[in-house]
């Protein structure tokens, strides 16, 4: 009997489509995928695959930046609907009045922004490339945004910088408190506490290892610790457990949960193939010309500046 896996196969070598999911995804739409990544690491995919269309499994500003990077594709988010409140806090607007307030002030965007902000930007960045990209700006001025808590992460580890942060964050990372840490923490006292940035410094300030999730997954392979505590969005665990069966890896709260993230699922890739191939194409992102080359600035800078 064909399985809806065994379906999506024969649809994405008909299309010839690549599937792109993140960490954060349902753990069954990451073993479906053709690579599985943090934000950098999936914008890098976006930009290399030699694939004609690309299913993009994660949320909308994601499959906008696969977009900016490969225009000729055709990029599909299954669920339309996935989207990123933090990307939603910051407009192109907000950034043109704030380029009128900080004249001589590199401007570095969160990926997680949408591709309008993306255009009036400088250079964009990852939680795993965000210090990097900073302190090779030649700008003593940052305005970073929307993420305030990634900014604020940013400005301890480059204090020659003088760093801007906007007021957006994480929804999930945000509400994880310090109560919560030292609790699980207390409960487990010789598990490391491995965070993401977008936490707040509160909760960062606990912790053993501050990194991206492709970070985190590499530092907790490599640990010789059996235990961790993970501080970051519980899609994760399905990648930590297949590569480390004889670990175990304890979230830091069960409030670590993206509804957004978890929109996407085998049947919604399956009806965007299937879509796809009876030429209907409302799950198709489609952007601007002038706004795909302007955003692509900033997104090629990153890749350039690499981290």
């Amino acid at each position: 009997m064909e399985t809806i896996q065994d379906r999506i196969k024969k649809l994405k070598e008909k299309q010839n489509a690549i599937i792109l999911a993140h960490f954060y995804q349902p753990g069954d739409v990451q073993d479906i995928a053709d690579m599985v990544g943090d934000s950098y690491g999936l914008a890098k995919k976006s930009a290399e695959n030699k694939a004609d269309v690309i299913i993009f499994c994660g949320v909308k500003f994601m499959a906008e930046s696969a977009k900016i990077l490969s225009p000729e594709k055709t990029v599909i988010l299954p669920a339309m609907d996935a989207g990123c409140p933090m990307a939603d806090m910051v407009t192109a607007e907000d950034v043109i009045k704030l380029k009128e307030q900080y004249p001589k002030a590199a401007f570095v965007c969160y990926v997680n922004t949408s591709a309008e902000v993306k255009a009036e930007c400088d250079v964009c960045c990852t939680s795993s490339n965000a210090v990097n990209i900073v302190r090779t700006l030649e700008q003593q001025q940052i305005v970073f945004l929307p993420d305030a808590n990634l900014a604020s992460f940013v400005a301890k580890q480059c204090p020659e910088k003088e760093v801007i942060a906007y007021n957006g964050y994480c929804i999930v990372h945000k509400r994880i408190t310090p109560e919560e840490v030292l609790e699980v923490k207390a409960l487990h006292p010789d598990a490391p506490f491995l965070v993401h940035p977008e936490c707040t410094k509160e909760v960062v300030a606990l912790a053993d290892f501050v990194g991206s999730t492709a970070q985190i997954i590499k530092h907790a392979t490599e640990s010789e610790s059996q235990k961790l505590i993970i501080g970051t969005e519980e899609g994760i665990l399905h990648k930590l457990r297949q590569e480390n069966p004889n670990k175990d890896f304890i979230i830091a709260s069960n409030r670590f949960v993206c509804a957004n993230m978890k929109k996407n699922s085998l049947q919604h890739v399956l009806k965007a193939l299937e879509d796809l191939d009876a030429g209907i194409s409302e799950n198709i992102i489609e952007l601007d010309e002038d706004i795909i080359k302007r955003a692509a600035r900033s997104l090629d800078k990153m890749l350039e500046i690499g981290g």
